[in-house]
């Protein structure tokens, strides 16, 4: 494990625990998107469906993981990045779901542009989802 998870929990003010350790390694290895049941079929052995779930609350809480909608009302999880604070994400970016493979994949370049909403209403959270082909399985592109 890289040192700087432990520096992630620590920042945070987390306990450095092997199953926040685990799924934090989870998600660089795998640098998709992941939904809580890749986690616990990844994990299946060592932690139990509740302790994924609070650390994925608990991530999503001190900015550490963002949420993705998806058209099924499921929700997956990604990394922030390090502009990222408790309770305040700034993952202001458009996630793409490939209709093929069906991984997620955060486009971190390409960034929501402004909204402007009528008088009166509040943004508390912008997302935007693509969904198409990824270059994995673009096979016009080999």
């Amino acid at each position: 494990m890289p040192d700087s998870f432990n520096e992630i929990l620590r920042r945070n003010q987390l306990s450095v625990t092997d199953s926040r350790l685990a799924i934090l390694d989870l998600f660089t290895q795998r640098n998709a998107a992941l939904a809580h049941a890749d986690i616990e079929k990844a994990t299946h052995e060592k932690y139990d469906r509740v302790t994924i779930y609070r650390t994925l609350q608990t991530f999503v809480e001190k900015g550490i993981i963002h949420t993705i909608p998806t058209t099924d009302n499921s929700v997956l999880y990604a990394l922030c990045k390090d502009t990222c604070s408790n309770g305040h994400h700034h993952d202001n970016h458009v996630h793409f779901i490939c209709d093929e493979c069906g991984t997620t994949y955060c486009l971190d370049n390409v960034i929501i542009p402004p909204i402007v909403l009528p008088e009166g209403f509040i943004a508390e959270r912008k997302d935007v989802v693509v969904s198409g082909i990824c270059k994995s399985c673009n096979r016009t592109q080999l």
